[in-house]
């Protein structure tokens, strides 16, 4: 008698019969879990025990530090949670030096999305951006287009920490803090951005061009558009790029009136 392969194992003691079926693809919200190790499938298949006590350690800030699976679940952090977290954060050298995280200011559903470079010294001292010399400057730059910080504008950093001396932060240090970056931008849903500076023009458009290249150009992040122009710092330095800027300013409003603006001649 011939026996099939299902009856032969069965005969030896070997069943059930699995059947490998195909799975279904990640869900979104599977996309926000950290991913299963080995080790802890194997834990899982060891009998349960009873916790043995421990004594809970009191929580530091300088505890924490930012783990790939950590950085993974930013994408679905909600507002109070992102704060939290980059309140918290040690992904980079920035954040053991600094006062406190610089997280943003403004409207949470903007029309207007203002980003520079990182926080300076009175910045990380007072926890919000662009309050020094460089901040008036942008203060008034934005009344001149009849808006201003808190009504229909956010302004933020493409880093969260005062790098050294109020140096320009460095690739690594934006690419630790993008994360929170795109997140605020996918949280705030911006009309227009405004880029300040050419860190900002890394953080969120990873380009290095010059930018007296980028100006009078129309660049896109996420479908929305963007503008490219002079940190306000780098104006109280070369006073006549001032009217430079009052330019990027104006062609920034006239793509977010919706009107079709021709490239500017730079």
């Amino acid at each position: 008698m011939s026996l099939s392969r299902e009856q032969m194992l069965v005969e030896m003691g070997i069943s059930p019969i699995w059947v490998w079926r195909e799975q279904p693809g990640p869900t979104a919200s599977d996309e926000c879990l950290p991913p299963v190790t080995a080790v802890e499938v194997e834990k899982a298949a060891l009998p349960s025990r009873p916790p043995a006590p421990a004594a809970q350690p009191e929580f530091s800030p300088r505890s924490v530090s930012n783990t790939p699976a950590q950085v993974m679940a930013v994408g679905c952090l909600d507002w109070p949670e992102l704060t939290r977290q980059v309140a918290v954060c040690r992904a980079c050298g920035l954040g053991e030096q600094r006062r406190q995280a610089v997280f943003g200011v403004g409207d949470q559903h903007p029309d207007w999305l203002f980003i520079g470079e990182g926080p300076g010294a009175e910045e990380d001292a007072q926890g919000v951006p662009f309050v020094g010399q460089a901040g008036k400057l942008l203060d008034n730059m934005l009344a001149a287009l009849d808006i201003a910080r808190g009504n229909k504008v956010y302004i933020a950093n493409a880093v969260k920490c005062r790098p050294p001396g109020n140096r320009t932060p460095e690739a690594a240090e934006m690419a630790a803090c993008r994360p929170y970056l795109e997140r605020q931008i996918a949280l705030l849903k911006p009309k227009i951005i405004v880029l300040l500076g050419k860190a900002a023009v890394h953080a969120v458009l990873h380009d290095d061009k010059t930018l007296a290249s980028m100006r009078g150009k129309r660049f896109e992040y996420a479908g929305i558009p963007v503008v490219v122009t002079y940190h306000p710092a780098y104006l109280l330095r070369n006073l006549p790029d001032k009217a430079k800027a009052w330019e990027d300013l104006l062609f920034a409003r006239r793509l977010l009136a919706g009107q079709s603006v021709p490239e500017l001649p730079f």
